[in-house]
This record gives C-alpha cells, structure tokens and sequence, in this order.
C-alpha cells in the first residue's frame, strides 16, 4: 500500500513572516513611539555653552528652556531665570530658535499606539498563522491551534503492491470472514438486494503475532479502497479534548474518501472499560475520546461506507458500549496456527530465502507447536541468517531445526564453560525427564536432547514433539506431563542423593499444572465441578488469579503440594527401576552432548550405543 502525505511548507517559511512582522513594526511603529531624552542641567552650565559658543537649537518656554548643543546631538533642559539680556547673548553666540520638542500628545492617542497597536498586530498574526497551520494539517471544523487535534492516522490508496490474501496463511477461518468485506465493498448490490447490510464494525481478537495487522492490510489490499491506519495510544494526549478532536478528524476525512476502511490497531489503550468510582468523575480525557469514538461509529450520523476495523490482545477489557452489535458487529479470533497452518506459513516466508529441495516443512511445523505467525517467520530468518554464517548458499533442515532452537531457547553459549561435575549433573537433569516421559503412556515422543547452555539461562533442554495438535488433555495427561517435569529433579536424587537449583523453572510449570487441574479444570474430587480460579489476558499470558475464601485457598494448596509430590515421587521410583538406562543414557548424553529422539529411544529399547 502506498501512503499518501500531505504537503507541506517547511517551518522557515513560517519564521520568515514573523522576522518580516517584527522589522515592520521596529522601523514603522517604534520611531511613532520614541521621543528624544532630555538632560537636565542648572542654569550656570547653559551660560558656559552660551560663552563657548556651543549652542545649536534653543526652546524657550515660561517653565523651562529646552536646547542643544552645537551638533545637536544632545537635548538639554534647565529652568529659567531673570536675565534680559540672555536673546541677545544667544544670537551672538550663533543659536537657532525653534521648536525642538512637539506638544505632549493624547493620552488616549499614546495609550492606542504603545499598548493597543502592538497587541491587535500580535494577535491578527496568531490567528493567520494559526489558520494557515491547521489548513497544512488538514484540520477541519473543530480542529485545535496548530494542528493538535489532527487525526495522525497514515492514509494509504489502492495498490497493485498491496498484501493480499494469499501472503496470509493459517488464518483460514479469519480470512473467510474478512473477505465478505471485500465482497461487499466490490458487489455492494449483492447483499442490499437481499436487505443484508454489512457490519458496521469488525474486532480482530488474539495473542501478540497472529498476523491480526497483516490481515487488516490485506483487506485493504483486496478491496482497492482508502485505508486509514492508526494506534489507539495516538489518539491519548496530555491535553484534554485533543483525544475526541482526532476521533473527530479521523472520522471526517474517513467520510470524504469514502468507501474506505479505518483501521485501529491496539483499540484497548482508548477502549477500556468505564469505571464508575473514576477519581476525576467520568471525564478524564480518555474517557472524553472513548465517548466521541462511541458516537462517530453509531451516532445520529450515518457513517456511510466507512467500515472500522480494530484490533487488541485484551478484548475482555473493552467497554460493553463499544463491543455492542452495532457498533462492532463481529468478532473474528485470530489464534495460534494448528499444525497445518504452522506448515502453510513456514513455506509463504520460505520463498523469500532459497531453501534446500529436501526441507521438510511438515517435522518443522510440529517442531514449532505452539509458535505464532512471526515467532515462525522469525525462525526462517534465523535459519537463513545461520546458512548465511556457515558458507551455504541454501538453507537445510537442520538449519531450520537449529533456528527454532534459536527462537525457544536463545543462542548457544559458546563461551561457558561447566565443570565435569556440573555436566555431569546437567545430563542425568535432562535424561531423567526424557526417561520418565518414555516411560509412561500418552507422553509426546522425544525429539532432541542437549545439555548445551543457552542464552536463555537454560543449561541444557528437552524436546518432545507431538504428532499432532491436542486441544484436550486428560488427567492421566496433565499428571504425566507433571510427573515428567519433576523427573529433573528426581534423576539427581537417585543419581547423586543431592539436589541443584537447576529444576527451578520445572518446578513453577509443575506447580501451574497442579493448580489448574484443581482449581481450574475440577480434576478434584474436593472440589468437584467448582471453578476457584479465573483466567484474565487471555491472549497475554493468562495470568490467572483465586476466586475463594482463605481457607479454601488453604486446601488448594495442599491439595497441589499432594498432587506434584504424588507424581514426584512415581517420576522417582521410575528412574530408580530403570537406573542401569539411566546411567547408561546420561554417559551418552555427557560424551556427545547432543542426541537425538531416535538415538535416545535405540539405547532405552536394548540397542547398542553407536
């Protein structure tokens, strides 16, 4: 898409009327204004310059004689006396008579021109300029001093250049959604013929990186239509009104080009719920702008064929006002991609660099479970960055292999170096959960096993890769994946009879499966079908928080400690059966550092080392 930018006139030429203003007004008006310093002296002196001869111009008044000296450069006053002959003395002495200061003019004269005038200039210059600067900005009616109430959306037309559908990939459900708009802003009378208006407002609602922005640009890009883009944060000032005047703008530029699409990335930082008990009472200048946003998008005025698309990660936190049916009629999700959609993405980036004819995109997207639309694209970049480093004009698998490695765990730590008995320790950590995954039902298979740091902070990690997505867990599940967790752990007991503080971050997942199961998913028979845990930022983490009474919370607790020293210890007794495999893998792991899935489960199922 092509943006579209106003021109306008550089800030010299502005600077340039006001210096010309000022030069004006000091050349004009200011020699109006200025009357020449008289000096006083005492009568004997003006005699002196009588004698000398250094006398130019002479005033002479009933209360005082005004004159000069003989290059009139200087005025000079003194009071008069009683001396006849003083005429006489001065025509000798070559003076002039005349009049060298004018009568005093009027007060209300002086007043206009020192005191009225310079403001009346000053003032008529603000306003021109002013105007000038809101007519540059594109402001309208409505519009505040220098532009400050202009909408700052970027505007872009039709583009043969554009994003389009097919450059999005595994957002199948979101892009059938979309594409009604584009049907309808294409074949308008499609839809009116059977009475069907389109939705006046359409919320794109996701985690971070799903592609929601990118598909608001293939909208435009398909429909050949005025896009308007803008940041819910861009319309939050620290003046209050000049939030709602650029909802306002926004709005009327929106209507001249229409039909047009406006899009509104991150509406929750405008969009938030209204609280009642607000310190300032309702009318702080969020609000105000949250307000004028409600009334452009289903006022008295039809808002006809401008179509409001808008996004956010937080769309529980949005005021029930702006999500109502009229407003924003639709709701699309935009989620994590399946497996399928992980596939379709990773081969869309993948024409960008030149990838090896043998890349299997398939093992690469199960790899990636869990990752988002630009998490994979990154891991595209990183693989081709590392083909790049190591001399290859193609990227491989293991390049891409390596570049999900990248993403979850961060770079290798080339220069840490552990001690022998440190990875020692870090083996048998990393053997025990592969172990003790192997060793149960229902546990994904092993991928890969390494007990290099990473700049993450991890000493080393396990890989387990499903065969395909899961979107129910039993609880026979949920308790082996717990168990596996603790198999770290369990592994340095059996193997050392001591423990290290490398099962830290096991030891948080295990514990926020345990409390889900209990609290959450009613996998208690306690507590039964009773939810004592709600999830808030769905799309940010889902960070979660109790619902109960203390003495509930106590039981909970208990319960979880129960239930993850419960699996703790079968993860235990587990590794003790089978410590002859256990000894054996972590030696394997220790001597070659990284393993893969298959070398892994050679070794547990009788196989020879290789």
């Amino acid at each position: 898409m092509k943006e579209v930018k106003a021109p306008k006139r550089p800030l010299i030429y502005y600077y340039c009327i006001v210096l010309l203003i000022i030069l004006l007004f000091n050349m004009i008006v200011t020699p109006m204004l200025s009357q020449r310093q008289l000096t006083e002296v005492d009568y004997g002196t003006f005699m002196e310059m009588i004698e000398e001869r250094d006398i130019g111009i002479v005033q002479v008044e009933d209360t005082q004689i005004i004159f000069t000296d003989q290059d009139e450069t200087t005025v000079y006053k003194t009071s008069p006396m009683e001396d006849p002959t003083l005429t006489q003395r001065l025509y000798e002495a070559g003076a002039t008579f005349d009049r060298i200061i004018e009568e005093p003019a009027s007060p209300l004269w002086t007043l206009f021109l020192t005191i009225v005038l310079p403001i009346l200039i000053f003032v008529g210059l603000g306003q021109y300029m002013s105007k000038k600067l809101m007519e540059q900005a594109g402001g309208g009616k409505g519009s505040m001093a220098f532009g400050m109430g202009k909408s700052s959306a970027k505007v872009y037309v039709q583009s043969t250049k554009g994003i389009r559908f097919s450059d999005v990939a595994g957002e199948d459900e979101a892009k059938e959604s979309l594409w009604e708009i584009v049907d309808y802003l294409h074949n308008p009378e499609k839809y009116t013929q059977a009475g069907a208006a389109m939705p006046k407002g359409i919320l794109l609602v996701g985690p971070p990186g799903t592609g929601k922005t990118m598909l608001a640009k293939a909208v435009a890009g398909e429909a050949n239509v005025p896009f308007f883009s803008i940041s819910g944060s861009e319309f939050v000032e620290m003046f209050v009104g000049m939030g709602a005047s650029k909802v306002r703008d926004l709005f009327r530029q929106a209507k001249e080009k229409a039909p047009c699409i406006v899009f509104i990335d991150e509406i929750d930082a405008i969009g938030q719920k209204r609280s009642s008990g607000s310190v300032s009472g309702g009318n702080d200048e969020r609000e105000q702008t949250l307000n004028q946003l409600l009334t452009e998008m289903d006022g008295f005025e039809e808002n006809t064929g401008v179509i409001i698309l808008a996004a956010t990660n937080r769309p529980e936190a949005l005021d029930p006002a702006l999500t109502r049916p009229g407003r924003f009629d639709r709701r699309v999700p935009v989620e994590l991609p399946d497996l399928a959609g992980r596939e379709a993405i990773l081969k869309v980036h993948a024409k960008k660099i030149k990838a090896a004819d043998d890349v299997d995109f398939h093992t690469i997207a199960r790899m990636a479970a869990g990752a988002s639309g630009e998490e994979l694209a990154n891991m595209i970049k990183e693989a081709a960055l590392r083909a790049g480093r190591s001399g290859s004009t193609v990227v491989n698998q293991s390049d891409l292999e390596e570049s999900i490695e990248v993403v979850i765990a961060g770079y290798q730590k080339k220069n840490a170096v552990l001690s022998d008995q440190e990875k020692k320790a870090v083996s048998y950590h990393e053997i025990g959960h592969a172990l003790v995954a192997a060793l149960q039902d229902h546990s994904a298979p092993v991928q890969k096993i390494t007990i290099i740091p990473r700049t993450s902070g991890a000493l080393g990690y396990t890989m387990q890769v499903d065969t395909g997505d899961k979107y129910l867990l039993t609880k026979e599940e949920i308790e082996n994946k717990i168990a596996t967790y603790t198999g770290g752990r369990a592994a340095e007991e059996v193997a050392f009879g001591q423990i290290t503080t490398g099962a830290s971050n096991d030891i948080e997942q295990a514990t926020k499966l345990a409390r889900a199961m209990i609290a959450r998913y009613g996998m208690s028979e306690d507590f039964d079908m009773v939810a004592m845990e709600t999830v808030q930022n769905q799309y940010l983490g889902g960070d979660a928080s109790l619902a109960c009474s203390p003495q509930t919370q106590k039981e909970i607790d208990q319960k979880v400690v129960e239930l993850v020293k419960a699996q703790h210890q079968k993860a235990r007794k587990l590794l003790e059966d089978n410590r002859d495999k256990l000894d054996e893998l972590a030696r394997f792991l220790y001597e070659k550092e990284t393993i893969t899935g298959e070398e892994f489960m050679h070794i547990l199922t009788g196989g020879e080392q290789k």
